[in-house]
């Protein structure tokens, strides 16, 4: 008898599921277009924060030209301290930027998360 009734539901679950991916805005890679100190006080702000805090340096034209944006892993080091030597093993951090909607929407790469960039303006690639 449960049986019936869950297979029952089973169209309609479906139903449902694809009405949804329907309405579902698919995602687009962009580009920044008219960038300006908002837009880049936006991204600056959202990856220092995926970084804890850390000062993330960006070229003025970043995510302008490629909607991919990698970040290299720096060296930690204290004031006064030698400078670092040796090689830096660990892998690149990587972002995309996709339209969806009106909304600019940066991607971590890493594990997918998105973050949506304020004061930006961006354009399908």
């Amino acid at each position: 008898m449960r049986q019936k009734k869950l297979f029952a539901k089973i169209p309609m679950l479906v139903m449902v599921a694809s009405c949804q991916a329907l309405t579902a805005y698919a995602d687009l890679p962009a580009l920044i277009v008219q960038p300006d100190e908002d837009s880049r006080a936006a991204l600056q702000a959202t990856l220092s924060g995926l970084f804890g805090g850390s000062e993330i340096r960006l070229s003025n034209d970043a995510l302008t030209r490629s909607s991919l944006l990698t970040l290299e892993p720096g060296f930690h080091k204290a004031p006064g301290d030698p400078p670092a030597t040796g090689r830096v093993l660990s892998e690149p951090y990587r972002f995309q930027l996709v339209k969806n909607e009106e909304n600019c929407i940066l991607i971590d790469l890493r594990d997918g998360t998105r973050h949506t960039l304020a004061n930006t303006t961006c354009i399908p690639e």
